[in-house]
């Protein structure tokens, strides 16, 4: 096995989830950003209970159902059916004029004449047309704003006379959710002369394309195309549209087309209201800003995107007190009763408002909904309030960048990681997860409600939080479970039940190479060696007598080995199983030699002891077998001499052999791991100074013996003084491999009859 994949495997699946989900971030796909923008309207709609500070000077007029009902009916003074002629929004300007409105934004576009529409009779008795009333009506009030979109042409008898435009084009997601508006909008106007030409030769001037040195514009519903030469500040000739010579008064080279910015309408009501100059913005996409400054000192940064776009504070809804609002119908009624000079009890409500008039009206040509983070069905015309509040108010909605993004999924993925493998109980780490998924997401509407600022939820607590989560409980619950087959496939048949299951339980073990005080123990059977001469010059003798023939002789000595090879696995096996009973670590077998040891990889704080204790059984142990043995020859002995005195010598009875047990321990800091090869078996073994010395105490301890060494008798001492005082000290001894003499204790084993 490969150690030190399977010790960084946890951090590999750490850092690969951080990574991917920073990816993902990064690559800012629409399936992940609308699991995300639901997050955003959720924390839109908890902050609309939470009413933040907000401009007291904004008004809506409302166009609703009762207003068509009014006019229909002449409730106002006059009656026109549902397209109202543009002297019914001339008389609302001179009603709200008078009163002292501030600024009036109409959320309605006025996108063609209409001489249809019948004349208005001024206080002199002479008729105006109704298109001319409501452009005189502007220019009177001098601070109308019109509504403007793109492909949406507006007469210049309205441009003209109006204060200002306010672009009104609906910015949506990909889900058809309005968020974010654009600051502005740039609108292409072309030269008359090509707009007329646009006209007779129905060209698509939206579709022209600006090349070098000529504008290509197609012709609608044609493959053709008509070029018109330019020079490189796209001057065209007018000799191309009038022939030579040019009629009085039209300029030789004028400018093709020119690029104007036209704001967004809840723009320049603020603009109004702050006195800011919108033709001196510093326009810097590249940072995030657009900086608005005003003649009297005022600055106003908004946040925007490298597009110009920045989200709508929905700060205030229709229903919102602070909101003066009005149904149309009753600004015409009270213009209709100063017309008529009944000015006794007539309100001036409207006075420095900065009004918005638009359509609250369901159903019909007029309807004006969309969604919104707030709700599904909302009046569109509250964008445009809500953008003038931000800008006066100086509060705006700022999303967290893609740096500070990117710092949050690392960050809580880190965290998530230790959380994970920090805790042992998986239940424990699953809580702790929940509980940091609760902080930060409570985290996330705090800063919305209190700051505005739009913290990511999505890839932190889904990506880098759950799934960093999943991912390390399925790493501990698959990969963790192959290291626990791991370690009982190396430690199964050398250590206790009991020991592997704490082996299996420890946070941390040290398979790789550590530094340990164990108590090492060799226990050697004692004639062995004996055993096996004597077992093969026998089985000679044997087959020589009965003059066996290869085959025969073959077996015999097979026959032979499997009984020299049983006795020993039986004493071997008795100290085995005893090392492994009293809690040591089995290391290996030496030929006729057990090697096992206490402390590792387990700690044990009394391994000493246990190592003593568990020699004293073992030896125990080989005197029980051996009496067992010695009962048995004395069988064999009256057998045997009763099948002599019958005849019967083929049925004679070897006896079992007694061999004894030497063992030597000691107790010092070794070098402990698994030892061999990667690609081969592995041994998990002790190894140093102080476990040659418990070799060679083994040497000296002869037949039926116990040596310790001094440390190994310190910690008796200790530890377990009753078992220290049955000690016996004995002369230092000199062994091999170290250079002074060692002193050493015999320790007593016999049980006391």
């Amino acid at each position: 096995m490969t150690f030190k994949l399977a010790k960084h495997a946890p951090v590999i699946v750490a850092v690969f989830v951080i990574v991917l989900v920073c990816f993902l971030q990064l690559l800012r796909l629409d399936f992940f950003e609308r699991l995300e923008r639901m997050t955003y309207d959720e924390r839109v709609r908890v902050a609309a209970r939470f009413p933040a500070p907000a401009a007291t000077n904004l008004a809506f007029v409302s166009i609703e159902e009762s207003s068509l009902d009014a006019v229909l009916h002449g409730k106002v003074g006059f009656n026109f059916g549902l397209l109202w002629p543009r002297q019914v929004y001339g008389r609302l300007i001179n009603e709200l004029s008078t009163e002292g409105a501030r600024a009036v934004g109409f959320d309605v576009l006025f996108g063609e004449l209409r001489p249809d529409n019948p004349p208005v009779q001024m206080a002199d008795g002479t008729l105006m047309e109704s298109d001319d009333y409501f452009a005189n009506e502007m220019k009177r009030a001098g601070n109308v704003i019109i509504a403007v979109m793109p492909q949406v042409s507006i007469p210049d008898l309205f441009v003209t006379n109006a204060f200002a435009l306010g672009d009104i084009t609906t910015e949506r997601d990909s889900d058809g959710v309005e968020r974010h508006v654009k600051a502005f909008q740039t609108y292409r106007q072309w030269h008359p002369y090509i707009e007329k030409a646009a006209s007779e030769f129905d060209l698509n001037l939206d579709g022209a394309k600006i090349l070098p040195g000529k504008i290509v514009v197609p012709q609608k519903d044609s493959t053709n195309v008509v070029e018109i030469p330019v020079d490189a500040q796209t001057n065209f000739s007018s000799a191309d549209f009038f022939g030579d010579p040019l009629p009085p008064g039209v300029p030789p080279h004028p400018r093709a087309y020119t690029d104007v910015r036209i704001w967004h309408m809840g723009i320049v009501l603020a603009a109004v209201q702050l006195g800011l100059d919108l033709n001196k913005s510093e326009i810097d996409l590249a940072h995030g800003k657009i900086v608005l400054r005003g003649t009297n000192g005022v600055e106003r940064t908004i946040p925007v995107d490298n597009e110009g776009n920045f989200y709508v504070d929905w700060r205030m809804t229709p229903t919102d007190k602070r909101l003066l609002c009005a149904p149309i119908e009753a600004l015409l009624w009270q213009a209709k009763q100063r017309l008529a000079g009944q000015t006794n009890g007539l309100s001036d409500a409207f006075r420095n408002k900065l009004v918005m008039v638009g359509s609250a009206v369901a159903g019909n040509d007029l309807t004006d909904r969309g969604s919104t983070p707030l709700e599904r069905d909302t009046l569109l015309v509250s964008t445009h309030w809500n953008v003038a509040n931000s800008i006066i108010t100086n509060e705006f909605i700022r999303r967290m960048p893609m740096a500070g993004r990117l710092a949050m999924i690392i960050m809580l993925g880190t965290i998530t990681a230790f959380a994970t493998l920090g805790l042992r109980s998986v239940i424990w780490g699953s809580a702790t997860i929940v509980l940091l998924i609760l902080i930060y997401t409570a985290a996330a509407f705090f800063a919305f409600i209190h700051f505005r600022l739009w913290l990511p939820v999505f890839f932190p607590v889904i990506g880098a939080v759950l799934v960093q989560h999943l991912s390390l409980v399925t790493w501990r619950a698959v990969f963790e479970e192959t290291e626990k087959q791991r370690v009982k496939s190396v430690f199964s048949k050398m250590v206790s039940p009991d020991v592997m299951s704490e082996l299996l339980q420890a946070e941390k073990l040290s398979l790789g190479g550590a530094r340990r005080e164990v108590t090492v123990f060799f226990a050697d059977v004692r004639g062995f060696t004996a055993l096996t001469d004597e077992a093969q010059e026998r089985s000679a003798k044997f087959v020589q007598q009965h003059q066996l023939d290869a085959t025969a002789a073959e077996a015999h000595l097979d026959a032979s080995a499997r009984e020299t090879l049983n006795t020993i696995n039986t004493y071997l096996a008795l100290v085995a199983d005893t090392v492994i009973a009293g809690g040591g670590t089995l290391d290996k077998y030496i030929g006729d030699c057990v090697m096992a040891f206490w402390g590792a990889p387990v700690a044990n704080p009394k391994h000493a002891v246990g190592c003593v204790r568990a020699a004293i059984a073992a030896q125990r142990g080989i005197f029980n077998i051996n009496q067992q043995r010695r009962a048995e020859n004395e069988r064999r002995v009256a057998e045997n001499a009763a099948n002599a005195t019958s005849g019967d010598t083929a049925r004679f009875l070897h006896p079992l052999p007694v061999l004894a047990l030497g063992c030597g321990i000691n107790t010092g800091v070794v070098d402990v791991g698994l030892m061999g090869s990667e690609t081969h078996q592995k041994n998990y073994t002790v190894f140093g100074r102080d476990v040659n010395l418990a070799s060679r105490l083994e040497g000296v301890s002869g037949s039926a013996r116990i040596i310790i060494g001094e440390g190994t008798y310190r910690h008796l001492l200790r530890e377990d003084p009753a078992l220290a005082k049955t000690c016996i000290e004995l002369p230092p001894v000199k062994v091999k491999g170290i250079l002074d003499a060692v002193k050493i204790y015999e320790v007593p084993w016999q049980e006391e009859k």
